[in-house]
C-alpha cells in the first residue's frame, strides 16, 4: 500500500492512500463463498444456491462491508507508518477508483506536541470521605420525606407546611394574568419562592390574602417580571403539614428489601452512600486533575476543527437539556461560540489524558470495567439485564471503556502528582 502525507498547517493534515483492487475482490468473493455455503434460500439445497444469485441477494452489501473494512485496516496502517497521532475523526473521500487499485483522501488534524509531560510537578487535591452513621440516619429521613402524606391544617402556616395558592401581580400598569389568578403549591422554607414571598406565606391560614412588594431579579424567568417591582397578591386556599411514615417493615419492604429488616435496611442504604461516594469523589478528583493539567498545558495550541466541534456539541447537549427541564430552547447558528473556550479546555485535557496513556502504554483493566459495570447494574431492579444490554451493545461498551479508562489514568497522574489528601464530610464530598 502507498500512502503520502501532507501538511495543511500546525495541526491539519491531508493522507492519501490506496487499496489494492485485488485484495478488496478477495475479501469479497471469500465472503459471498461463506455466505453461498450457509444461506438458506426457498427453491435451492443447502449449499447449491448459484453463485449469480447470491451476488444479486448480497453483494451489494457485502462488497461495503469490505470496502468499509479494507479503508479502516489501510488508514490505520498508514497512520501507524507516518508515526502520526490523530486528533478526532477523519474525514474520509475516494480519490479514484481505477481498474487496479481503489484510492482514497484522508484529511484530519493531529495531536499537538505536548514536549515533556511531567504529572510529578503537578500540585494536587486528592478528597477523602466515608459514609458514617449519621448519614444514614439523614437518607432515612430523606426517604422519609419523599413518603410523606399532607393532611390540611386550620392554623397558620409554618416551616415545612405546604400551601396552595392563588396569586396574580401588577406590574405598573400590567396585571399578570390579565383575567382571573394562577394556582400553585409552595412548600414553606423550600425556596421555591422569592424569600419576601415566602416570608409572606408565614402565618397564613386558608382564606386568608395578603399584598406584597416584591422585587424581581435581573435575570427573572419571566421576562415581564425581570429587574421590574410588582404588586403580588396571594391567596392561601389551603394549607397542610407533612406527616412522614414510620419505619416499619412495610416502609422498608416498599424499598425493595423483602425481609423488611431494619438492619439489612441500613446495609442497604449504605452501599448506596458508598457507590454515590465513589462516584462523586471520582468527580471530584478529575475536575482538581483536569485544572491542573490545563493550567500547566495551556499555551499549547489546540487543533481547531476538533475544538469547534466540541462546542457545537457542549451548544447542543446545553439546548437539550433546557428541553428536558420544559425550557424553550433554540440553537442558533452561532450558539457554540460561547462555549469555545469550554471545548478548549475538554480537548486539552482530553488529548493530554491519551498521551499520557499512550506514552506510559496504560491499558484499559478488564477488572475495573466489570467492577463499574456491576455498579452502574447494581442501581437497576434487574443488574443482570442491564450487564447483558451492555455486553451486547458495541456503542455502551465503549463508552463505558472510554470512562474506565479516562478514570485509570487520572488515578495514574493523581498518584504521581505532588498530592494532598483533605477529608470532607460525606455531604460535602457529594455536592456537586
Amino acid at each position: 500500500m502507498q500512502a503520502t502525507v501532507e501538511s495543511l498547517g500546525d495541526h491539519e493534515r491531508r493522507l492519501t492512500f490506496s487499496l489494492p483492487a485485488d485484495r478488496l475482490k478477495g475479501q469479497v468473493d471469500q465472503r459471498l463463498g461463506e455466505i453461498a455455503r450457509t444461506t438458506r434460500l426457498k427453491g435451492f439445497r443447502p449449499g447449491k444456491v448459484p453463485r449469480s444469485v447470491i451476488e444479486q441477494r448480497f453483494g451489494k452489501q457485502v462488497r461495503a462491508e469490505a470496502r468499509e473494512q479494507l479503508l479502516r485496516e489501510s488508514f490505520n496502517a498508514a497512520i501507524r507508518e507516518n508515526e502520526l497521532q490523530v486528533a478526532g475523526n477523519p474525514e474520509l473521500k475516494p480519490a479514484s477508483d481505477a481498474a487496479d487499485e481503489v484510492q482514497y483522501v484522508a484529511t484530519f488534524e493531529v495531536v499537538p506536541d505536548f514536549g515533556d509531560i511531567d504529572v510529578s510537578k503537578l500540585e494536587v487535591v486528592r478528597h477523602t470521605s466515608e459514609v458514617t452513621e449519621a448519614d444514614i440516619d439523614t437518607m432515612i429521613e430523606n426517604l422519609r420525606a419523599q413518603r410523606r402524606r399532607w393532611d390540611a391544617v386550620e392554623r397558620g402556616a409554618q416551616e415545612g407546611d405546604a400551601v396552595e395558592l392563588e396569586t396574580w401581580s401588577q406590574v405598573g400598569d400590567e396585571r399578570v394574568p390579565a383575567e382571573g389568578t394562577e394556582r400553585g403549591t409552595s412548600v414553606v422554607g423550600s425556596g421555591s419562592m422569592l424569600p419576601a414571598l415566602e416570608t409572606a406565606l408565614q402565618g397564613m391560614k386558608a382564606g386568608d390574602e395578603k399584598q406584597v412588594e416584591v422585587e424581581f431579579p435581573a435575570d427573572w424567568r419571566a421576562p415581564q417580571f425581570a429587574g421590574k417591582s410588582a404588586q403580588v397578591h396571594l391567596k392561601a386556599v389551603k394549607v397542610s403539614e407533612p406527616v412522614l411514615p414510620e419505619v416499619d417493615a412495610e416502609f422498608i419492604k416498599s424499598f425493595g428489601v423483602r425481609s423488611g429488616d431494619p438492619e439489612q435496611f441500613r446495609k442497604e442504604i449504605r452501599a448506596n452512600l458508598e457507590r454515590e461516594l465513589k462516584g462523586a469523589l471520582m468527580a471530584k478528583l478529575r475536575r482538581e486533575v483536569s485544572e491542573k493539567l490545563v493550567a500547566a498545558y495551556d499555551s499549547v495550541q489546540m487543533p481547531p476543527k476538533l475544538v469547534e466541534s466540541e462546542a457545537r456539541n457542549m451548544a447542543f447537549q446545553a439546548v437539550e437539556q433546557a428541553r428536558r427541564q420544559g425550557r424553550k430552547a433554540e440553537l442558533p447558528e452561532n450558539a457554540h461560540e460561547q462555549f469555545m473556550d469550554g471545548a478548549r479546555k475538554r480537548v486539552l485535557v482530553g488529548l493530554l489524558v491519551g498521551e499520557v496513556a499512550r506514552r506510559n502504554e496504560l491499558r484499559l483493566d478488564p477488572a475495573r470495567v466489570n467492577e463499574t459495570l456491576n455498579l452502574i447494574a447494581s442501581t437497576y431492579e434487574e443488574p443482570q439485564q442491564v450487564i447483558e444490554l451492555y455486553r451486547q451493545d458495541p456503542q455502551l461498551m465503549q463508552g463505558l471503556q472510554g470512562r474506565v479508562m479516562e478514570e485509570q489514568v487520572i488515578d495514574w497522574i493523581a498518584e504521581r502528582a505532588s498530592h494532598t489528601d483533605e477529608a470532607l464530610p460525606f455531604a460535602e464530598a457529594i455536592r456537586q
